[in-house]
């Protein structure tokens, strides 16, 4: 999983994920930091696969976005930017999102620019999610998303809907059960040594710092 001596990570994130969107800019410090010792992969993980999801992890709708709002809340506690708004996605009245819509529309940014464009889309559909509390489900937003990262509106969409696409974000989550990633944010070093949570960015630091020593040995 080596390439010029650069470290592989994997970043297993999901749209939906309140977490993944605090550990992000701590990522992109570490990658700023070490730019020529990392290679950084963006991985599609689905918290909520399917649009029943969530009624079946929590029994209903409305009790789903109350309990996932409660982590919201703690997240946002833990991002130094208080970024994450629990009390204006309590106003709407769309269903709360199920992650494959998302989670398509930044495998589509990634055929049209690169891996490094899925992450740009993530980090879109995320800050319409937590921040604009936007229905990252609703294909518009998600063009909208596409245009504001400055992809080709019609290519993009072609490659939403094409299946070949849905077969992209179900390797990423056969992957994640390659290497027993059951929770995000996980990053994954070498297809092997784990990273897990939202933990400070000295954390992860010293466990990016841990990698290159055990590579040096």
């Amino acid at each position: 999983m080596m390439n010029n001596n650069k470290i592989q990570i994997e970043f297993f994130h999901d749209v939906l994920c309140a977490w993944c969107y605090v550990l992000s800019p701590r990522v992109k410090k570490l990658i700023e930091k070490y730019p020529n010792e990392i290679i950084l992969i963006h991985r599609a993980f689905a918290l909520a696969p399917s649009e029943r999801s969530l009624e079946y992890m929590f029994g209903s709708k409305d009790a789903a976005k109350q309990e996932i709002l409660e982590h919201w809340r703690a997240a946002n506690e833990n991002d130094p930017e208080h970024r994450i708004n629990a009390e204006l996605m309590e106003t709407r009245d769309f269903d709360y999102p199920y992650s494959m819509p998302g989670l398509l529309a930044c495998k589509a940014a990634e055929l049209q620019g690169g891996n490094e464009k899925f992450g740009e889309m993530m980090d879109r559909l995320q800050k319409a999610h937590l921040t604009e509390c936007l229905n990252i489900n609703d294909d518009e937003v998600l063009a909208q998303c596409a245009k504001d990262i400055g992809l080709d509106i019609d290519r993009w969409y072609i490659d939403y809907k094409n299946e070949n696409t849905r077969e992209l974000v179900l390797a990423d989550l056969a992957l994640a059960r390659k290497y027993n990633v059951n929770s995000v944010p996980t990053l994954v070093a070498n297809g092997k040594e784990k990273f897990i949570g939202a933990q400070s960015y000295e954390s992860l630091e010293l466990w990016f710092l841990s990698l290159k020593n055990k590579n040096n040995d």
